[in-house]
């Protein structure tokens, strides 16, 4: 069993998962828009939550989108703050390099991830502590097994 959280929310079409052990929800654009090869758009949803203190929201890319007509969300994840209660929009990109791409309003355009976060305290420190990884950074593990 799954930690359930209540939402107060405000939309006309709320989000909702499509099976019962997805971790998004599915989010809709509550606007029409074409987006050209390269263009980008922020959609509005029409949703707009309540989240309590100690949760955060992320908007993601639809796997199915992305793999089938290269849309994508641009600044992936999106974060939603406890304490923002605005209209939740997401920034959509067609990277498609020939083909525009149509949004219609109802269309299911992002996934939405509700989860506990922590609260970090920073505490400087003069030398961090040994890793293995070091300071390896991006590509340091090459791309094959």
């Amino acid at each position: 069993m799954t930690d359930v959280v209540e939402i107060p929310i405000r939309a006309e079409i709320p989000p909702r998962y499509a099976h019962a052990d997805d971790a998004g929800a599915d989010l809709f654009a509550s606007e029409p828009v074409v987006l050209q090869p390269g263009e980008r758009a922020l959609i509005g949803t029409g949703v707009a939550i309540a989240l309590p203190e100690g949760y955060a929201a992320f908007v993601v890319p639809r796997s199915g989108l992305a793999a089938k007509h290269g849309i994508t969300v641009v600044n992936s994840p999106g974060t939603v703050d406890a304490g923002y209660r605005g209209e939740i929009k997401v920034t959509l990109l067609n990277t498609d390099r020939s083909e525009p791409f149509r949004v219609e309003a109802g269309d299911r355009i992002a996934q939405l991830i509700v989860t506990p976060v922590s609260r970090a305290v920073f505490v400087p420190v003069a030398q961090l502590t040994e890793s293995v990884r070091g300071e390896s950074g991006f590509g340091s593990t090459g791309v094959r097994g």
